[in-house]
């Protein structure tokens, strides 16, 4: 899991995290260098709500689920959506106004 190290102290995302930055980005790699488990980290250093999908069995159902449920403990959403390189266009213009609102931060992952 060498992308782990992204997160320690001197690194751009580590940096971000402590400045109160939270963004949006894509990680792309083979299966099994880490990439479910560098969302997960990166979740839980921002005290988020972490949500995970797969967009092979996914659809707008299951994002409009996430964007619904109310969270009274006022954290963050992160969706972590594997394989998001399998949305079709409906599907990611459907999920881009809450990525863009800030209503989602969205990890997406891809091969």
């Amino acid at each position: 899991m060498a992308g782990i190290s992204i997160c320690h102290c001197n690194k751009p995302v580590r940096r971000a995290i402590d400045q109160g930055h939270i963004f949006s980005f894509v990680l792309w790699g083979p299966p099994g260098v880490g990439k479910t488990s560098l969302a997960r980290i990166y979740a839980n250093e921002i005290n988020a709500e972490l949500y995970e999908l797969s967009a092979v069995t996914a659809g707008k159902n299951d994002v409009r689920k996430i964007t619904q449920e109310k969270l009274d403990t006022g954290k963050t959403k992160v969706l972590f959506l594997d394989e998001i390189h399998r949305f079709n266009k409906a599907q990611q213009d459907f999920l881009l106004p809450f990525v863009e609102n800030g209503e989602l931060v969205l990890i997406g992952a891809t091969t």
